[in-house]
């Protein structure tokens, strides 16, 4: 190999891993939902300090019934956005989340990025997940979150011309990084504000949408329900927030 092409090879090489750390460094520590929030609904603007609590791409077996656990402690009601297949592979869970009196929103079926899907494979994606959930929890999904946060404008008036609200978030814990609990509550009571939605998940990796490790995101509600409490925080469903946003207008 002359020298020529070893120096090519070893800039490829450098400017690979360069580009990988960045992307790796872009996904852990910025949040990529503010650049899709444009017609969606992510917080709620206002003087009431009331925040909702959501959880994504459950049920888990293994996660979904200590979180559950830990909220029934808490006396906390929580939005929980469910991938129609783990409902199917996990249908008891699923239906203890409605028992136990939480709101379910749509995740998808597959939980495929949506900007590559066409609109027919969009509608399916979402109409599969609806179906699945109403018919294991009798609970008809009105909201529908994103794989990934990423949607396009029309993907948006689609999903709105189907009857759905898209909800995304104001505060994501990175709780899949395994960023440890201590951390994420001090993050999220340094950037907290009345009408935040927070993000958590109740299942799902770095490279998977089921499994993980949500050891963190247990030990982080009673601690963070606690904290937010002392301050002033009550705890609400999103279509409660949803509410509060129709009464102020009203006023």
């Amino acid at each position: 190999m002359s020298k020529t092409l070893k120096k090519i090879t070893l800039f490829l090489i450098i400017a690979l891993v360069t580009i990988g750390l960045s992307i790796a460094i872009f996904t852990i520590f910025f949040d990529q939902a503010v650049l899709v929030r444009r017609g969606t609904f992510y917080r709620l603007d206002g003087p009431q300090k009331k925040v909702a609590l959501t959880f994504d791409d459950g049920p888990s077996f293994e996660w979904t019934p200590k979180i559950l656990d830990e909220l029934k402690k808490a006396q906390v009601k929580a939005t929980f956005f469910m991938i129609g297949k783990h409902v199917e592979k996990y249908p008891e869970i699923a239906r203890r989340v409605a028992e136990e009196g939480h709101e379910i929103g749509n995740h998808t079926s597959d939980h495929h990025l949506l900007i590559y899907y066409k609109t027919d494979e969009l509608e399916k994606e979402i109409r599969d997940a609806e179906k699945v959930i109403k018919n294991v929890t009798g609970q008809t999904t009105r909201y529908f979150r994103p794989p990934k946060a990423w949607l396009t404008a029309k993907e948006k008036r689609k999903i709105g011309e189907m009857g759905y609200k898209t909800v995304l978030w104001t505060l994501n814990s990175k709780d899949w990084v395994t960023f440890d609990d201590k951390y994420i509550v001090k993050y999220i009571l340094r950037h907290i504000k009345p009408g935040d939605i927070i993000l958590f998940h109740d299942s799902g990796g770095v490279f998977a949408t089921e499994g993980g490790d949500r050891h963190e995101t247990v030990r982080t509600i009673a601690q963070l329900v606690e904290k937010l409490r002392e301050k002033g925080y009550r705890f609400v469903t999103i279509t409660e927030l949803l509410n509060m946003k129709g009464e102020q207008k009203l006023k």
